[in-house]
């Protein structure tokens, strides 16, 4: 009983703990380069302690999550990657090259240009498919994994085949599919959607985004997004997650909806916590990322107790 007291108030205390971001600390990580067969990708690193890998979504680059990188860095290496094809990681040309085998082994060569033997996977929206899928292939490398706004990729899938809701919301993604599709996407649209009325980040997005190729953000979705009649592909042949899992999900979220969660504890080996946010969108590090940062180290801390 006295240690299920103790958990609960180091919960309390660092739920009600803010951690005001400084906005020099981007400016102090280091900036690394991993080598995937060729393909560089980037990373900011900063702090110390066991690795902590954060995998950004669409449209995004490593900048996403400075709050959670400050939050964490004073107890573990955090490493917040860009995806291929955004900011300073290569850009390969060709939907091939954006297979999600490719895209989990981005990942793993972070780990091992770390040294490590193992990390904390961290992963939104794509970042979040990406996350998922690279627990479930390489457990070995995965110690914890949390994932924002991205419903287990298997339950996604069969959400979409209930031509119902989900469906509805996702005719984004199968417009995204399309061959040409990147030609309606700009770095100034991009940028402002993110921005949110910030100047000053309005001209930190558009930097990455202009530095980055809209044709490879749209492979994401030609590569891997389910297709009809989604009754087959990667998505729905992902291995069980045998990690604990911290999940967290806005719930105005309109993108990806809220009945995905449904069943997940189907799909995994151990502890699930979800944490759902009324009231927040798609991205929920950006639009409480006090809350989103105490609740992961929250979390992290009760699995190392």
């Amino acid at each position: 009983m006295h240690r299920i007291i103790r958990k609960l108030l180091v919960i309390v205390c660092l739920l009600n703990t803010g951690s005001v971001f400084a906005a020099e600390f981007a400016d102090t990580v280091e900036h690394k380069f991993a080598d995937n067969d060729g393909v560089s990708i980037h990373y900011a690193k900063a702090g110390s302690g066991p690795l902590a890998v954060f995998i950004h979504g669409f449209p995004d680059f490593w900048y996403t999550w400075r709050h959670q990188m400050e939050g964490l860095a004073s107890d573990y290496t955090v490493a917040a990657m860009d995806t291929r094809g955004y900011n300073m990681s290569d850009k390969p040309v060709g939907v091939e090259n954006y297979d999600m085998e490719l895209l989990i082994n981005d990942v793993a060569a972070i780990i091992e240009n770390e040294g490590r033997e193992s990390a904390v996977i961290i992963g939104h929206d794509w970042g979040g498919g990406i996350a998922w899928s690279f627990a479930a292939a390489r457990p070995e490398l995965t110690t914890h994994l949390i994932i924002l706004n991205l419903p287990h990729v298997k339950n996604l899938a069969q959400e979409l085949a209930k031509m119902d809701e989900q469906h509805r919301n996702s005719q984004y993604a199968r417009n995204f599919q399309g061959l040409n599709s990147h030609e309606n996407i700009t770095a100034e649209r991009l940028a402002t959607s993110l921005s949110r009325g910030d100047e000053d980040l309005l001209a930190i997005y558009l930097e990455a985004f202009e530095n980055s190729s809209a044709d490879a953000m749209m492979n994401y979705y030609r590569a891997n997004f389910p297709r009809e009649p989604y009754t087959s592909g990667a998505f729905l042949e992902v291995e069980r997650i045998k990690m604990p899992v911290l999940q967290f999900h806005g719930l105005n979220d309109t993108a990806l909806i809220a009945n995905s969660l449904n069943d997940t504890w189907k799909e995994l080996d151990q502890d699930w916590t979800l944490v759902t946010l009324p009231g927040v969108g798609h991205f929920p590090h950006h639009e409480t990322p006090e809350k989103v940062t105490n609740m992961m180290k929250a979390w992290l801390q009760l699995q190392s107790d």
